[in-house]
Order: structure tokens, then C-alpha cells, then sequence
């Protein structure tokens, strides 16, 4: 997992509105605000060393399940990826302040959830968290067994 020095040093510091770091990507798939499923998300900002992760773990996904079995399995609720602020918790700033952190299906795997009850544990999901890793990002679920719904850059 790459450390806060190391974020300072590879992606600068972060600001509280993304600038000059952030861009805008295209989502291959509709995806659906996970605090409000009627409102539709086509666009993500990420920071601009993230963004080819991002859109070839998305594009991976896509191909590997297809539209309507991601949807099945709530991959396409979208929980956020910039977000100018501390870690929970704690004091250091969260990778959601540079871009290169995403939540996806908060609801159904909660910060402190752990493998026994965590969605993104069970094996239907398996296929998802290695094509993250395929794609230089790891899951703090598979890593800390906390955290399922958040994948973030590896280095």
C-alpha cells in the first residue's frame, strides 16, 4: 500500500478543488449515485495518473461480467472517488483528496464490515478485485479485511 509520504511525492499535494490534478474520464457504464439510485453517473474525476487505472479496471469489469449482472451484483453503485478530506478517524489526508481512491456499494460493505458479512468478500465478486489489482489498485478489503468497498492505487 503506498504510504502518505509517498502519495505527497508521486501525485503533490491535494487541494480542495482537485486543481491542477484532477480530470474528467468517461465510465463505460452508467453507474447510479449509491446515496440517491435514481440519479445516473456517466463521468468520473480522478486524478490524471489515476485516470487509465480507473478506466481499465472499469472497461475489465464491463467486459468480464457484462452490464446487467453488474448491476445485479450493485458494482455500478457509485460511492465517490475525489473528496477533499481526512481520513475517518484520523488526521492524514484521505486518498479520496488526490483522486485515486474509489467507493463503490457503500451500503452493503461499510467501513468496518469485515469477510463475514462484507458484499465485496463473497466469491462473485473475486473476479472484480483481481481485475483492480490487474489494474494497479488493490481492495483495503482484501488487504485489511475492512473497508470492502474501497479500491485505491497501489503505488
Amino acid at each position: 500500500m503506498i504510504t502518505q509520504k509517498q502519495c505527497f511525492e508521486k501525485y503533490g499535494k491535494p487541494t480542495q478543488n482537485g486543481k491542477p490534478y484532477l480530470v474528467t474520464i468517461n465510465l463505460p457504464y452508467p453507474m447510479r449515485l449509491a446515496w440517491d439510485p435514481s440519479v445516473k453517473v456517466t463521468k468520473m474525476t480522478c486524478h490524471k495518473l489515476a485516470a487509465d487505472r480507473f478506466t481499465g479496471f472499469f472497461n475489465e469489469v464491463l467486459a468480464h461480467y457484462g452490464y446487467d449482472k453488474i448491476v445485479e451484483l450493485g458494482i455500478d453503485l457509485f460511492g465517490g472517488c475525489f473528496n477533499y478530506r481526512a481520513m475517518r478517524g484520523g488526521t492524514e489526508f484521505s486518498r479520496h483528496s488526490w483522486g485515486i481512491a474509489i467507493d463503490l456499494d457503500p451500503q452493503r460493505n461499510q467501513l468496518k464490515e469485515t469477510s463475514a458479512t462484507a458484499r465485496f468478500a463473497r466469491p462473485e465478486y473475486k473476479p472484480m478485485i483481481d481485475i483492480a489489482y490487474k489494474n494497479g489498485l488493490i481492495s483495503l478489503g482484501r488487504e485489511k479485511n475492512y473497508d470492502w468497498m474501497h479500491l485505491e492505487v497501489k503505488d
